[in-house]
């Protein structure tokens, strides 16, 4: 079983303050720590199993097929394997359109 190196993006790093902040606001402190601590693990569990997600889409749809994702909850992790590592490019709200999210990232 091939294993990969895991890497977060700023951009998906910030994906996880943002949604542990809005958790934390909205809901509790410690439901914002579970759901950042069961999406830690499902991006560990991508170290051996990355193959497992599926294209995005509407990434698809557009023929870009070098991006993969899992959903975890209402989640989307997107991520990218190159070679032996794996990079983590975002961590989404499914009920969000990515067309949207992805507009909105480019005009930061």
């Amino acid at each position: 079983m091939k294993s990969y190196q895991i890497f977060l993006s700023p951009e998906a790093e910030n994906d996880l303050i943002h949604l542990h902040r809005y958790l934390s606001e909205r809901e509790s402190a410690e439901k914002a720590d579970q759901l950042l601590d069961e999406l830690e693990e499902q991006i560990r569990s991508l170290e051996n199993l990355a193959t497992r997600g599926h294209f995005p889409p509407e990434l698809k749809r557009v023929n870009v097929l070098n991006y993969l994702e899992i959903h975890h909850k209402n989640l989307r992790i997107i991520y990218e394997i190159v070679a032996d590592k794996l990079y983590v490019h975002a961590v989404l709200d499914m009920r969000r359109s990515l067309q949207t999210l992805l507009l909105e990232r480019l005009l930061r």
